[in-house]
């Protein structure tokens, strides 16, 4: 059987359009999103958690795209821990990794340590967790003002511990 050029072509495109259409089928997209709500009681958990303990602290929690969902700052928390917090939240999320882990490791591989310039939004200072969701990373959530990065991750554990598990 011989085919013109034109029928060729429709047999490969209908190949090609079956093909793409199975393809399409097979690739599907799950996404979790955290709610304003959520994140708003997760921070005010984790200040409230810091606070108990006699610190003063900002606890941010942000999207899976480093973007502040949620920010409170206790009145005696210094300036400076409003970006720090939420610089904690975006690197944990945009590393998929706490904070203190990524501190740590820099410590322990020098040669790592440009790894903390990549982004002028990076800060590798423990205090900063990956929300997670079935393996999913649904947001951050970043500590600062304690007087220890180890602080700040208690803070932030106890408000993950109490609104998403």
């Amino acid at each position: 059987m011989k085919l013109s050029m034109k029928h060729l072509a429709l047999v490969v495109g209908a190949t090609c359009f079956t093909s793409f259409g199975t393809m399409a089928k097979d690739i599907s997209i799950q996404k979790s999103e955290l709610s304003s709500s959520v994140a708003f009681n997760l921070a005010v958990e984790a200040m409230s958690q810091c606070k108990k303990d006699g610190y003063a602290v900002t606890a941010t929690v942000v999207d899976p795209a480093g973007r502040v969902l949620a920010q409170v700052r206790d009145n005696n928390a210094g300036t400076h821990t409003l970006e720090s917090s939420r610089q904690k939240a975006f690197t944990s999320v945009s590393m998929k990794r706490p904070t203190a882990d990524l501190m740590k490791t820099i410590n322990d591989k020098p040669i790592l340590q440009p790894l903390q310039y990549m982004d002028e939004n990076l800060l590798l200072l423990a205090g900063g967790i990956p929300l997670k969701e079935k393996d999913m990373i649904i947001g951050g959530i970043g500590v600062g003002g304690a007087p220890g990065g180890h602080l700040d991750v208690a803070c932030a554990e106890a408000a993950i511990e109490k609104h998403l598990k």
